[in-house]
């Protein structure tokens, strides 16, 4: 199935490009099948948990924790979780946010995946990153619906994680 025809290209959404998965997750058979792509990348990986960021990153974190039979632990915007959590202020591309997780979500040592839909410029998942080894959570990996090759986030993950994506876009009209 081709996922990348599922995605729709919103030209001018406050300012940027925007690729809305929308359109893929209310497909039933596109969604099922970018959840078994997702997983085939990490079977066989020592996986306790996955982690991801709201919103969109809940959606398929969630699923894709759910086929692996993992947990599932959601980072999200400061103010929204209910128990005491650890925060990371992180710089965007035109301001600064802060996401928190629960301090008790991650056990020293356990290996985390993080799930997101999209890699952009690479600060939000790096965050991701930063929070859950701030824990003692060890990364074993991240995983992408989408990647923005044109931005190039991989750069700023360096080498220190192996990340998967199951669309690439190199250009900014796909």
């Amino acid at each position: 199935m081709d996922l990348k025809s599922k995605i729709r290209r919103i030209p001018e959404f406050k300012g940027v490009v925007f690729w809305d998965i929308t359109p893929l997750l209310k497909d039933k058979h596109a969604f099922k099948e970018c959840i078994r792509q997702m997983a085939e990348h990490c079977w066989g990986k020592d996986i306790d948990v996955v982690v991801s960021s709201e919103a969109r990153g809940f959606i398929l974190g969630a699923a894709l924790a759910y086929e692996l039979g993992v947990g599932f632990v959601p980072i999200r915007k400061k103010g929204k979780l209910p128990s005491k959590a650890v925060n990371l202020t992180y710089q965007k591309e035109y301001e600064s946010d802060t996401i928190e997780i629960h301090e008790d979500s991650i056990e020293p040592g356990q290996k985390v995946l993080l799930i997101d839909d999209l890699l952009a410029t690479g600060g939000t998942i790096k965050a991701n990153a930063e929070l859950v080894e701030r824990l003692g959570g060890e990364i074993v990996g991240m995983g992408f619906l989408i990647e923005l090759g044109y931005l190039h986030g991989r750069e700023i993950l360096g080498d220190k994680y192996e990340a998967f994506s199951i669309i690439n876009y190199d250009t900014p009209n796909g």
